[in-house]
């Protein structure tokens, strides 16, 4: 098997990519099938990743690529595409790797260095809000409308923020706290106001901006270099709920008792675990998840970046939930350069939040184009009038432009029907909630989305070169690994008559180098080595049992070896009876060591069976070698060496 394996490995550095189409230069023919010089330089470059080209390595790549595509065409000839196994191993591959291919990387590169940018400072911020009811009447959103546009004037007109959003924003802290939230920073707030703050400069105030749920104007107070993500540990002493002043400031007695406790060198969790009123933090010793600026109130927020080392422990501090004493465990700064592993993490958050839907709203657009969306001229009002008929299973109407067999919309290979669409609505039945929060429209043009990205991933090799260079590569693969189990490796190993004729004609290709008898132990350390040198000497039949009683920390093989084999591999001294010196592997510090049973100092012939495994990977390139001479005789092989001479050699 090991052979077979090692057989694989070395067909598969020769997968390549497709032919490529317009007017590439043709570097050889197979039969009618042309290769292109790109082609070969893709594949030369994919798998020559070391020492710079030269003639001769293009020539001996050229002679390996033109077997390989020789193969894969046999192959394709024979059909083996086609067989189920063949046909299952790439649909599970197209599986695991299509979602890879389906997001737009322009725009998704564009957000990524976005969000990197805006990590790089934070924001101190203060808004207004009017809200607008979700399910209110026109009027509602008017009036909404006119108040922020109210507060804007006044605004304009210099009147100080603070003020404004005191008397006018609909947050019900916003009298108290004169709109001001704190410090923000990237992926604090949903993507369309964190853009709102971002592109507010400092000191100015935003327009208008009409959001999720209702106007905002936003104030830039100030900015700052980002403060980065702090893991801390809390006791929280918590406010009863309603409680008065007295109660409050007798919490604070005993939150100052326990701070003054903790610094006579009281332990942080123990005391964490019996007087803290965080659920959630206190059976850990209080410790808390690793966070960064706009998660918690202010004053805790700044509290515990206040804190200058690990282990340094803030006086109690003051927010609407009572008096918390902070413990900083570690702080991380924010990365300031956009090293590999930095990118990586900023895009798995970019991929994880809201603001990913815009990069999806950008490669919608572009997937409509390339795969040739066209809506038919419906009546929508008609159409949303037969579909609901249909779902509350009423008599349907008869229009002229809408029935079952209708055209909703198509794309390059495919028709959507009015039935489709009907059957769509009828199993977003289960989701009723989803449902009724969107109107008719919006539940056509989620639709629309929805079978264009399907209809998309389906053709996606239609579309993306690079997908389809991937899913080749694969299917080529397989292909060549099924010609060869058939046309070769199954025909060498089971051949009998054939590897005993090949070994006879060709005896003088194997014999044994000077050699030994031996047992060769690979121990997991020097003293399991010691162990089995020591003991095996009184009795070597028994290794298997020694090696059994070790428990895994040694395994052996035994058999003929030739010097070179034998550990170490640079002596030549070999004693009957003895163990060689320990061999010492200096990446995971195994030992290997060999008891010497019988030398043969002298060269001698292999025997059919001792040559076996050797005859048949001789055999195996003997029928390839012959199947190869056949194949290029029924696809004649034509080089270009105008065109092999222009091949890059730098």
């Amino acid at each position: 098997m090991k052979y077979l394996l090692s057989r694989l490995l070395i067909y598969s550095f020769f997968i390549c990519c497709f032919p490529v189409s317009g007017f590439s230069q043709t570097l050889f023919t197979y039969g009618d099938q042309p290769v292109s010089k790109e082609d070969f330089l893709k594949a030369y470059r994919k798998n020559n990743t070391t020492g710079k080209p030269t003639s001769k390595s293009y020539r001996e790549y050229l002679e390996l690529y033109i077997r390989y595509k020789l193969k894969v065409k046999a192959a394709y000839d024979l059909r083996l595409d086609t067989l189920p196994n063949q046909v299952v191993e790439l649909q599970n591959f197209r599986n695991q790797i299509v979602d890879q291919y389906m997001n737009d990387q322009t725009s998704l590169n564009k957000l990524v260095n976005e969000a990197f940018l805006r990590s790089q400072k934070d924001i101190h911020l203060a808004y207004i809000f009017v809200s607008v009811p979700k399910n209110g009447n026109p009027a509602d959103s008017v009036n909404a409308y006119q108040k922020i546009m109210e507060a804007y004037a006044e605004l304009k007109l210099g009147k100080n923020f603070g003020t404004i959003a005191a008397e006018y924003s609909e947050d019900p802290f916003a009298k108290n706290t004169q709109g001001d939230i704190g410090y923000i920073t990237v992926f604090t707030l949903p993507y369309e106001l964190e853009t709102l703050a971002y592109n507010t400069p400092s000191g100015k105030f935003s327009k208008p901006f009409h959001g999720k749920g209702g106007y905002f104007i936003f104030k830039n107070l100030g900015e700052r270099k980002a403060l980065g993500k702090i893991k801390v540990s809390q006791i929280l002493m918590i406010f009863p709920h309603n409680a008065t002043d007295a109660v409050k400031a007798d919490v604070k007695k005993r939150a100052d008792s326990i701070y003054h406790a903790l610094l006579n060198g009281s332990d942080f969790a123990e005391l964490a675990k019996k007087f803290s009123g965080d659920n959630l933090s206190y059976q850990n010793g209080g410790i808390l998840g690793e966070f960064g600026i706009g998660k918690f109130e202010p004053a805790f927020e700044n509290a515990a970046f206040a804190l200058s080392k690990d282990g340094e422990i803030s006086q109690p501090v003051l927010t609407s939930f009572g008096y918390h004493i902070i413990k900083r465990i570690y702080r991380k700064p924010i990365p300031v350069t956009r090293d590999k592993k930095t990118m990586d993490a900023v895009k798995q958050q970019v991929m994880s939040d809201s603001r990913i839907e815009s990069s999806r709203q950008e490669m919608l657009q572009h997937i409509l184009k390339v795969i040739q969306f066209k809506a038919a001229p419906i009546d929508l009002n008609h159409l949303f009038v037969y579909t609901d008929s249909s779902l509350l299973n009423k008599h349907l109407p008869v229009f002229s432009d809408v029935d079952n067999k209708t055209v909703l919309f198509s794309f390059a290979k495919k028709n959507i029907l009015v039935k489709d669409w009907v059957d769509y609505r009828k199993g977003m039945r289960n989701f009723s909630q989803a449902v009724n929060a969107k109107s008719n429209s919006e539940l056509l043009d989620l639709y629309k989305q929805t079978v264009s990205f399907d209809y998309y991933r389906n053709h996606l090799e239609d579309y993306n070169k690079d997908f389809a260079y991937q899913l080749n590569e694969f299917r080529d693969g397989n292909l060549l690994f099924e010609i060869m189990q058939r046309k070769v490796w199954d025909k060498a190993s089971t051949d009998s008559v054939g590897l005993k004729n090949y070994y006879e004609s060709h005896k003088n290709n194997y014999w044994w180098q000077p050699s030994a008898n031996a047992i060769i132990f690979t121990c997991s350390d020097e003293h399991t080595a010691h162990l089995i040198s020591s003991q095996l000497p009184a009795n070597p039949l028994r290794w298997r049992r020694l090696v059994d009683s070790t428990n895994g920390l040694a395994q052996a093989d035994s058999g003929r070896f030739e010097f070179s084999q034998l550990p170490p591999p640079e002596s030549n001294h070999w004693q009957e009876g003895q163990f060689t010196s320990l061999a010492k592997n200096q990446a995971d510090n195994a030992v290997t060591t060999a008891y010497i049973i019988h030398v043969f100092n002298d060269k001698m012939p292999r025997g059919f069976t001792e040559a076996r495994g050797l005859v048949i990977n001789d055999y195996q390139t003997y029928i390839e070698d012959e199947w190869i001479s056949e194949l290029k005789k029924k696809y004649p092989v034509k080089v270009n060496e105008a065109v092999f001479k222009t091949l890059p050699l730098k």
